[in-house]
């Protein structure tokens, strides 16, 4: 049995580096047991953050003793970091639950681990506790740094551990990670978000904005290339507003400059910018830099004027314009790729044709352009006059 008289530290990240300990020899044994090294397979959905995400649980779980495998049905150690944007979402998790549960019959030594933004519905919480009780551990989005006392719990406890929070202030610095490439690398600069569009689940999985420190980003990077990379993506949900809940604000723009003074860096990528926070200050900033990558992700959604209000965006076409102009004049060799939203509810002919006007006036480098999906818990959801498939379809070219 693993010693339990040990108090943990109190403070993070000691206390996560406690547990990592206190996991590795329960790992340990198991491993001997077998006569193998324990692996951990892990299946992400969703965005770039998760992405991150899955990087900062492998970097533990490698901590502990686990290694990576790439056969999900070999693994000792199934983990699913899941999304939740589109409700299509959550069924591809209980499909693959299905398969977990036969997978589990056959080797009970087996765990199962479900977290992110999926796992911050209370609802789907509810359902996973209730109907499928050989899930070992649930946790969400502001608690990813708790994996190793999470399956500490497990390994200590033999029941089922869900820890969800509601929301956190909390960022937790100086933990593991395993990078998938060698010369790139995510690095979070802030997390949530604020601007709660009418069609985003988002803020309401991942909470409200809340940025770190620049010296700890500084830090982070300069660790990084001190290890091989050159380019570093800077993520955020709406990176434009990086450093307003800071006890000392910075702009992003200005984070940008610390970042690009790093020696050893080549290229800068970021994303994503909202329209509506892009400053000029940012524009000079990219215009001026050697490091910047001529390239900029600019969510347009519609270009109806209308429909831009009850997506609660806060810009209308006119200023979108305006602002595409000014990045195209100020940047001429700049590549701006978008974002657009057929079929969101009350969108008419005219609407679309207004974000066809936008698009034959940027002339974007490349769009992802996505049918509205209704999801449940947002306003858009509820609002009247939600438009037939085979018009969205249509609209969509499909």
């Amino acid at each position: 049995m693993v010693d339990t008289n040990t108090l943990a530290p109190e403070m993070e990240p000691n206390r996560q580096l406690y547990f990592m300990a206190k996991s590795r020899e329960y790992v340990k044994r198991k491993s001997e047991e077998l006569g193998r090294n324990l692996t951990v397979h892990i299946t992400t959905f969703g965005c770039q953050m998760n992405a991150k995400d899955s990087e900062k649980l492998l970097g533990i779980l490698e901590k502990i003793g686990y290694e990576e495998t790439d056969d999900e049905k070999a693994a000792d150690f199934l983990i699913m970091n899941t999304c939740t944007v589109r409700e299509n979402a959550n069924q591809k998790v209980y499909g693959h639950l299905g398969m977990y549960q036969s997978r589990k019959k056959k080797a009970p030594h087996r765990m199962i681990a479900i977290c992110g933004c999926m796992m911050q519905e209370p609802d789907e919480v509810a359902k996973i506790r209730s109907s499928y009780r050989f899930v070992d551990i649930v946790f969400g989005t502001h608690n990813i740094f708790k994996l190793a006392e999470l399956l500490y719990q497990t390994f200590t406890k033999k029941e089922q551990v869900i820890d969800v929070w509601e929301g956190t202030d909390q960022i937790v610095e100086d933990l593991p990670a395993v990078r998938k490439y060698s010369f790139k690398c995510g690095v979070n600069i802030m997390y949530g978000c604020n601007n709660f569009c009418s069609y985003c689940i988002v803020p309401y999985v991942r909470g409200r904005e809340r940025s770190r420190q620049p010296e700890d980003i500084i830090k982070e990077i300069k660790q990084l290339v001190a290890d091989g990379v050159v380019e570093v993506m800077l993520l955020g949900q709406n990176v434009n507003s990086y450093g307003k809940t800071l006890d000392n604000p910075i702009t992003f723009a200005q984070l940008l400059q610390q970042v690009e003074q790093i020696e050893g860096l080549r290229w800068i990528r970021f994303m994503t910018s909202h329209p509506k926070d892009l400053s000029d200050e940012l524009i000079e900033v990219m215009k001026n830099s050697k490091k910047i990558c001529r390239h900029l992700h600019l969510p347009l959604q519609s270009g109806s004027s209308r429909i831009l209000k009850l997506m609660n965006r806060k810009y209308d076409k006119e200023q979108y314009l305006e602002l595409a102009a000014k990045l195209r004049r100020e940047i001429p060799d700049l590549s701006l790729t978008t974002d657009i939203i057929v079929g969101f509810p009350g969108e008419t002919e005219e609407d679309f044709e207004d974000t066809m006007d936008v698009v034959r006036k940027v002339q974007y480098d490349s769009a992802f352009t996505f049918i509205y999906s209704k999801r449940t818990g947002t306003p858009a959801a509820a609002m009247d006059d939600q438009i037939p498939e085979e018009v969205v379809k249509d609209r969509a070219g499909l």
